[in-house]
């Protein structure tokens, strides 16, 4: 799938025995930029959907804000919820950066495909729950070129999902394959991978 400035694919499972996934991700273009985000709502079951879905919207609604604010969004909006962790990045085709915050244990890496080497950043996770404790909140932005791809994942994936992934095989392949190889298989499970494109000359 595209959206604008990225390539992308999910893959997703629900906690067996129950009927509604907590795990949720949002794609939402906005003029010159892309936001991604992959959140987790606490628990599983109906309870921990809504409170993913009023996440969603709100991400959603307010794409081209700053990370910061987004989260802070989400974070007013949550308190009448249980509350979900979650990881965003926003990408930006003026300057060719992303920016990204994650809370919680939403993990994210972005994987490069630049000069032959391919390398990995992982995003900082603060310890923290939207809607009932945030940490302090700092964005970190990188440069990223054509080619570079994030993978964020949630908690139903087991670690070192981000290794030894192909830079040039397809967002949906990626995602497919990192949820069929790391879904620990008793949690809600989703994988968000999002290729940058950056703006054709």
């Amino acid at each position: 799938m595209t959206a604008g400035l990225i390539e992308w694919g999910v893959a997703s499972m629900t906690m067996p025995g129950e009927v509604e996934s907590g795990d949720l991700h949002v794609v939402a273009p906005f003029p010159d930029g892309v936001l991604v985000a992959v959140i987790d709502g606490l628990g599983h079951g109906g309870e921990a959907a809504a409170a993913a879905r009023v996440a969603a919207v709100t991400l959603q609604e307010h794409a081209h804000e700053p990370v910061i604010s987004l989260v802070r969004r989400c974070d007013q909006r949550l308190r009448a919820t249980r509350g979900a962790v979650v990881s965003l990045a926003s990408f930006h085709s003026l300057d060719n950066t992303v920016t990204w915050l994650a809370v919680g244990n939403v993990e994210g890496f972005l994987i490069r495909s630049s000069a032959g080497r391919h390398e990995k950043e992982a995003i900082l996770q603060r310890g923290g729950v939207v809607g009932y404790s945030l940490p302090p909140l700092r964005a970190d932005v990188i440069e990223v070129g054509p080619g570079d791809t994030l993978v964020l994942a949630t908690d139903g994936i087991r670690s070192g999902f981000a290794e030894g992934l192909s830079p040039v095989a397809s967002p949906q392949h990626l995602a497919d394959h990192v949820l069929g190889q790391f879904s620990k298989g008793a949690d809600d499970a989703l994988v968000l991978v999002a290729r940058y494109k950056g703006v054709a000359p």
